[in-house]
């Protein structure tokens, strides 16, 4: 078996928040005076990951924090073969936090130019369904206001509607401004719908609840929307019994394109080449299975085009015999 850590992949979903090193965090709370346990929780659903976010949302207060995460960001997101991430970061609720709007994303930014790792990124602002549609236009405002910015998407618990956002969503589609929804995560079928019909989405962010509808599989294949799906994730949110048990299989037996994706990191203790090797130690895929799901996140991507082709040059390489050892 080849070197998963070598495949050329792009990550389409995964929260920088989420991505943060332990040893990072425990030094920033240590800063900021917030008190980090040594280890990280035992999750066993969302209550636990909400807590958490909210501990690291307290590390997380100076220009230097946000700078120095986005910087570690790309090391390590590169180190595991990532060439290529849309990275998700929660702009305006820490700069309304902060009492800054722009000073948490300016810095991210800052830390993501200044990598020299070598990884190509977008940045997606994201917005809890849960909270206000005043935040969710001044996200859109920072969108605006940063080239590297290239969409916007909610998040959150999904039994909130998408319908109060519905003229942010329409202003977005009117500046250029991509669209792409968590969906089919923690709600079935008619939340899809919803993404689909009033939020305009582009992908499904995770989207594993199709399966319970199977017109809904039939109009998601035909529309030729990937799934952003993030196996270790919905195992340690209580979202699936088991990896062994996850739709996975399912999904692609119905003719679904499906890209691998982390989520939450830290959380699930899985970087992008672990996720992929869990996947295959799952399912017993081989490798021209797992170059295919690396040339679905590719393909599905918002990467520029010259990116995208050197990409599946890559993976075709990874495939020969020299490249595989």
């Amino acid at each position: 078996m080849r070197d998963l850590a070598a495949l050329p992949k792009a990550h389409l979903h995964v929260h920088l928040e989420s991505t943060i090193r332990p040893d990072t965090l425990r030094e920033l709370g240590a800063a900021n005076g917030v008190d980090v346990p040594a280890e990280p929780p035992v999750f066993d659903g969302f209550r636990a990951f909400a807590d958490y976010n909210a501990l690291v949302r307290a590390c997380l207060r100076r220009p230097e924090d946000f700078e120095r995460i986005a910087r570690e960001y790309c090391e390590d997101e590169a180190a595991q073969g990532t060439r290529y991430a849309e990275v998700t970061f929660t702009a305006a609720s820490h700069g309304e936090r902060l009492g800054d709007l722009e000073m948490p994303l300016d810095s991210v930014l800052k830390g993501l130019n200044a990598s020299t790792a070598g990884l190509g990124w977008r940045l997606l602002l994201d917005h809890s369904r849960r909270r206000s549609v005043e935040r969710a236009e001044r996200t859109l405002d920072l969108a605006l206001k940063y080239d590297e910015v290239f969409a916007i998407g909610m998040a959150g618990e999904e039994n909130h509607s998408l319908q109060p956002f519905a003229t942010v969503f329409e202003k977005a589609r009117a500046a250029g401004v991509h669209l792409l929804h968590h969906t089919g995560e923690d709600a079935g079928p008619d939340s899809i719908r919803e993404a689909f019909d009033v939020g305009r989405t582009e992908r499904l962010g995770h989207g594993i609840r199709v399966l319970e509808d199977p017109a809904l599989v039939a109009e998601v294949r035909d529309r030729g929307l990937a799934l952003e799906v993030c196996p270790s994730s919905n195992v340690t949110l209580g979202l699936v019994p088991s990896l062994p048990e996850h739709p996975l299989p399912r999904l692609l037996d119905a003719g679904l394109t499906v890209t691998l994706n982390t989520d939450v990191p830290s959380v699930t203790g899985a970087n992008l080449a672990t996720e992929y090797a869990r996947v295959r130690d799952a399912f017993g895929y081989d490798d021209a299975a797992m170059a295919d799901f690396a040339r679905a996140s590719v393909t599905a991507s918002f990467a520029p085009e010259a990116t995208k082709e050197a990409m599946l040059r890559g993976i075709d390489a990874w495939l020969t015999p020299a490249a595989g050892g």
